[in-house]
């Protein structure tokens, strides 16, 4: 088998790091691996398959020769470097914001449209992380009918916020159990014991940039330029794995036992549906895998062709790193 060379831009984050450790697991066939960070992490050891690999400087040399870069950055990060990754002759699979709407860069969940990441011109954008996991657990359906609106609300674990967001969450539940006054510097409210209804600055209409990522992205990967979206996202106090409730409106009629028939059968789906049992997603349940659970599935009561679907997700992984990496698994397919 054919051996890469594979870099990741911005290594020593939460998303980096998992890149590594997903790469392993799925065995991706690296014949080098390059961490690249900024200054102050140059020098620093990772390990990685039973070897300790050094930190390199993010600099546009260091993707001479490389095959793939997978990118866990941010957005002004990403920009600086993508031309050098591309005049390297690398694809750049970008987990940032940068170029996710750029209609020269496909917008890929692996599960969805597999068939856009070969049209791209040496950058392929990973849509949002609960765009993912949404977007994951719905496709079914509107492969059935099309889906013509969907409202969601999304419950979103502190993680999504970087490595320090489940600090601050720990930290603020021992403060308030000993009785010490709590200083967020993560979140803009405290977080334990609470849950905070904005997610992203004001991008829309009183919508914020988040809420409105599940429209503008889901149009593109779905091919769906009609699809019309109301979402509003909330920050829980939850460690791992966001979990969305979703209306989605198709324009035929897909019944119950149909939708759950189609989400049974629909890669990267786990059906978790027994009400009675007790037996739906969770985020305890779907944290550190990268299964989208679907539950909760039944008629909505405000429309004819609506259903009520609740989805849970491993951000961090499906979200992002996996999502990534199946990319760069589409590119290196014979």
């Amino acid at each position: 088998m054919k051996q890469y060379k594979v870099a990741i831009l911005g290594a020593t984050g939460a998303v980096g790091r998992e890149m590594m450790k997903i790469l392993a697991q799925r065995q991706f066939p690296v014949s080098e691996l390059h961490l690249l960070a900024s200054e102050k992490s140059v020098g620093k050891e990772l390990d990685w398959q039973g070897q300790k690999i050094q930190v390199e400087l993010a600099c546009d040399d260091a993707f001479t020769g490389m095959d793939i870069v997978l990118g866990a950055a941010e957005n002004d990060i990403a920009q600086r470097f993508a031309p050098a990754i591309v005049k390297a002759g690398a694809v750049f699979v970008d987990n940032s914001s940068a170029f996710r709407m750029d209609p020269d860069v496909p917008l890929v969940i692996p599960e969805i449209n597999p068939e856009d990441a070969k049209k791209n011109h040496g950058i392929i954008a990973n849509p949002n992380c609960t765009t993912i996991v949404s977007l994951v657990a719905i496709n079914a359906l509107n492969a059935a009918s099309p889906i013509e609106s969907i409202v969601a609300s999304s419950y979103q674990a502190t993680s999504g916020a970087g490595a320090g967001g489940p600090i601050e969450l720990m930290e603020e539940v021992e403060a308030v159990r000993e009785g010490r006054p709590v200083t967020p510097k993560v979140f803009q409210y405290q977080i334990a014991y609470n849950v905070i209804p904005q997610i992203g600055g004001e991008a829309f209409e009183g919508y914020t940039s988040e809420e409105m990522k599940m429209q503008n992205e889901g149009r593109k990967i779905m091919h769906l330029p009609e699809l019309k979206v109301s979402c509003t996202c909330v920050r829980v106090p939850v460690v791992r794995s966001h979990s969305v409730s979703l209306v989605v409106r198709t324009k035929e009629k897909v019944t119950v036992r149909q939708a759950r028939e189609l989400i049974a059968r629909a890669p990267g789906c786990r059906l978790v549906d027994d009400l009675k049992n007790k037996q739906y997603p969770m985020p305890l349940d779907t944290s550190d895998q990268d299964i989208v659970f679907v539950g909760r599935i039944r008629d909505d009561l405000t429309s004819d062709n609506g259903l009520n679907i609740w989805c849970c997700g491993d951000q961090v992984r499906k979200g992002a790193a996996t999502n990534a990496v199946q990319v760069a698994e589409l590119l290196i397919e014979k």
